[in-house]
């Protein structure tokens, strides 16, 4: 008959043997350090795995993107026109012996409206965003003038004014793109931002909500237009003015806090006084075209505020 051979339980005989009383506990200890080193594999090759695909999603995105800027740009697609110097020449004099109030001129390199060739014209486009009815439209009419205003172009959520200066024998125009900050205008907001040269952030001085909104609007611009020299102004001074004290100095200070770190120039503005209106633009002709005209800091409490 034949002999029956059991072989001996390796686990069984491990807990049984009295020499190894701590193997039972080592290899529980094992099996936990392998289930967890599985663990940290199986987790770095899903981050892996989801990188690559970001990796993707950020290749599609960044050719959309492409795609979109060449279709919402707003140049025209020809090479882009040259800053011509144009023969010096002087306006015709006064004939009553002084100044006519109906022909602006502004020493510095500043003319405003002289008649030149319009094939001479090189247009710089300026963008105005911020919350609606803050004065924006009142401070563009007060600065180009009210004939141009009736001249200007309107679309779905934007309105378009045109301001022509002779600076430094260049006959430069202004494009102001006068974006109105409804829900209608967000859809044009790619196409206000792109290639604007300057970027102004407005909001009004008496509402605080429309001070923290400009940080969604200068979010938003930035990213589709990341050179734009940045301002921050504030408008509606002549009503500032008659907040108690100590309301003015809060707005004041974080307008001047929004303003560091936009790295903008604040402004305090007033279209029915024509405060600071037409000094702001004179500001970015002279960054622009490198005109020596400077502008004095004025932190007063009370007074219309430059803070750069």
């Amino acid at each position: 008959m034949p002999t029956t051979i059991h072989k001996p339980n390796a686990a069984a005989a491990i807990q049984t043997n009295p020499k190894f009383p701590h193997l039972p506990s080592l290899l529980f200890s094992s099996k936990l350090a392998h289930d967890a080193t599985s663990a940290a594999m199986t987790k770095l090759c899903r981050k892996l795995v989801r990188w690559r695909l970001l990796e993707r999603v950020s290749l599609v995105r960044h050719f959309f993107r492409l795609v979109w800027d060449r279709l919402f740009a707003c140049s025209s697609g020809t090479t882009p026109k040259k800053y011509r110097r144009l023969p010096s020449r002087s306006p015709p004099p006064p004939t009553d012996g002084g100044s006519s109030p109906d022909q602006p001129t502004t020493s510095g390199g500043f003319d405003s409206d002289f008649d030149f060739d319009s094939a001479d014209l090189v247009s710089l486009k300026i963008s105005l965003l911020g919350d609606c009815q803050i004065g924006k439209t009142s401070f563009v009419i007060k600065y180009v003038g009210d004939e141009q205003e009736r001249n200007s172009l309107q679309m779905s959520g934007i309105n378009l004014m045109n301001k022509t200066l002779n600076i430094q024998n260049a006959l430069i125009s202004f494009c102001i793109w006068d974006v109105k900050g409804d829900s209608s205008s967000q859809d044009q907001l790619p196409l206000a931002c792109k290639d604007a040269v300057a970027i102004l952030f407005m909001f009004d001085l008496t509402s605080r909500r429309t001070l923290n909104s400009v940080v969604d609007w200068y979010t938003e611009a930035r990213k589709w237009n990341q050179t734009a020299i940045p301002i921050l102004i504030g408008t509606k001074f002549d009503d500032f003015v008659r907040l108690p004290p100590n309301l003015q100095w809060t707005i004041v200070s974080q307008a001047r806090a929004y303003a560091r770190v936009m790295k903008a120039t604040l402004f305090f503005s007033s279209s029915i006084h024509n405060i600071n209106v037409n000094k702001i633009f004179k500001f970015i002709a002279a960054k622009l075209f490198d005109i020596p005209w400077s502008i004095e800091r004025n932190l007063t409490i009370g007074e219309p505020i430059i803070d750069f």
